[in-house]
């Protein structure tokens, strides 16, 4: 018996069919308590976009190219980049074949198992690295040269492999589940299995929908302590690669990069959002940015922390200090290279007394400072006269001014007056735009507002409004996009912002202008659920 492209696309079929039912089970299995942690969302994506490639393909060469590029263009999470380097390694030894017999799926499971270790810099067993290495190696056994016969022993070891998975780690013993992304994989392999014709496909349905134990989960550390998840797609050289992924190395875990024919899926738990995204700028073109707070729960603000400057910025002759609230936003500028913040904003304005404070606390002689708010500039102009340090004021009205203004700096400038031009004139480049809700009923220019209702505001006037957040950021947005060659939206989103209205931009900025890139980063921040720029 050998399997067709007819055949193939049968198998994921079926395979999508058994995530969907099993999606929401998976989800349950995680143990790791974080935004990253659907692995049955991750893989269910990934599969949705393999899905859509497919359609309309014959040939084995047309379905396995479909099925490797819809899997890496798809892949979300971990679990989601470590299935899709998995299906990409079947599809490429697939592709040389006009039908796939015993010989070459067992070649497939070991360019599959081979290419999943390679994808992450630190392997971890007891996941699915561990299942898909055993379905290999069962493979490569003597005595499986019939496809059935095949498919339904790697199927069997693949489900023994998973119950075996709480051993290996740990903290999945102490939940009593087995680890999800490996029960993921049984899926795929179920599948293959029906289309071979295996007489008894019987999936291990208590393992599949155990319920986590989460309470009895001791003090061990989760895979990652690191804050953020970011991820991108870079079009970049195999050459530059190198240098990527060793740059990266220095920077998070939970490393994981696959692709081909220079473009890539990156992904990486991090503390350093700038420097990461700055590293694939180095390396080529990345697309498509996605970060991801790991720590915080949506709408709850991180408790006040003591902030720590980069090394490199601790010892810059120029300091910058920047007012800013939220726990992500204050990591980006951190990362930017400031020496000090002030927690503060709309509504939470800082005193000369706490601007003071923080230009002296910082060690550079001379300061810079970035109010982020147009009722905060007046206060920070006043301390250059009651500070023994050299002050000057980028006077930014917002948070993606300051952050704009930051891409001016940088920690080897010298020249205080030059360095504060530029970075009022990069400040100047950007368009903003700010929404949050109505504490009273008012009439604004043409715009009726009542309480409760959103409201969008492009650079501190408000242009919109109305009961739906989607709408409001919608038309906020519409109204920001300069007439020509727009570039970059970044959405920073804060409390009270909802995934459906992120979507809902996303789809809209899809459909009317694809050229535009959207980067979504956490910025945690109070009252103003979402913080807009354009470039």
């Amino acid at each position: 018996m050998a399997l067709t492209s007819h055949d193939i696309k049968s198998a994921f079929v079926r395979f999508d069919e058994l995530i969907t039912i099993y999606r929401s089970a998976l989800n349950g299995l995680n143990v790791y308590p974080v935004p990253d942690g659907d692995t049955g969302s991750n893989m269910s994506g990934t599969i949705k976009r393999v899905m859509a490639e497919l359609d309309g393909t014959e040939s084995m060469l047309e379905v396995t190219n479909a099925i490797a590029h819809g899997s890496l263009m798809g892949a979300k999470g971990n679990s989601g980049i470590l299935l899709s380097v998995i299906l990409s390694g079947l599809a490429e030894t697939f592709s040389d074949h006009p039908s796939v017999d015993a010989a070459q799926f067992k070649a497939g499971l070991a360019r599959a198992s081979d290419s999943a270790y390679r994808a992450v810099a630190t392997p971890v067993e007891g996941t699915i690295l561990s299942v898909i290495r055993e379905t290999s190696e069962e493979a490569a056994a003597d005595g499986y040269d019939d496809l059935t016969q095949l498919m339904g022993a790697v199927f069997r070891r693949a489900v023994d492999a998973l119950a075996r998975t709480p051993d290996a780690l740990p903290i999945l013993k102490q939940a009593q589940v087995v680890d999800a992304g490996g029960a993921g994989l049984v899926l795929l392999f179920a599948a293959f299995a029906e289309i071979a014709a295996v007489d008894v496909v019987e999936l291990p349905h208590e393992l599949l929908t155990a319920e986590a134990h989460l309470d009895q989960i001791d003090s061990a550390p989760p895979v990652s302590e690191l804050r953020y998840e970011v991820m991108y797609f870079l079009d970049s050289s195999d050459q530059a690669m190198e240098t990527f992924r060793a740059r990266w190395a220095e920077l998070g875990d939970s490393i994981a990069i696959v692709g081909s024919k220079g473009t890539w899926n990156c992904h990486i738990h991090t503390d350093h959002i700038g420097p990461s995204i700055e590293a694939g700028i180095a390396a080529g073109t990345p697309s498509d940015i996605r970060v991801t707070d790991l720590t915080e729960s949506p709408g709850v603000l991180e408790t006040e922390e003591i902030f720590l400057p980069r090394d490199e910025s601790a010892v810059a002759p120029i300091g910058v200090v920047a007012v800013v609230n939220g726990g992500g936003l204050v990591s980006v500028f951190r990362d930017l290279g400031v020496q000090g913040v002030v927690r503060g904003g709309q509504s939470m304005n800082p005193s000369t007394e706490d601007l003071l404070a923080a230009v002296e606390a910082v060690p550079s002689k001379e300061v810079i400072l970035l109010p982020n708010n147009k009722n905060i500039v007046p206060v920070a102009e006043q301390i250059d006269q009651i500070s023994p340090k050299t002050v000057r004021v980028v006077p930014t009205r917002s948070v993606p001014q300051g952050i704009t203004a930051m891409l001016g700096y940088t920690t080897g400038s010298d020249d205080i007056e030059e360095t504060a031009e530029t970075m009022a004139a990069a400040a100047s480049s950007v368009m903003v735009g700010e929404v949050t809700s109505a504490v009273r009923d008012a009439r604004v220019n043409d715009l009726v507002i009542k309480k409760g209702d959103w409201i969008g505001l492009a650079d501190g006037t408000i242009v919109v409004n109305g009961p739906d957040v989607e709408a409001v950021l919608r038309g906020l947005v519409a109204e920001l996009m300069p007439p020509a060659n727009p570039e970059i939206v970044t959405l920073y989103t804060g409390v009270g912002a909802s995934l459906p209205a992120t979507k809902s931009l996303e789809a809209y900025l899809s459909e009317l202008h694809p050229e535009v890139e959207l980067v979504v980063i956490p910025g945690g921040q109070p009252t103003y659920p979402y913080l807009i720029s354009v470039e």
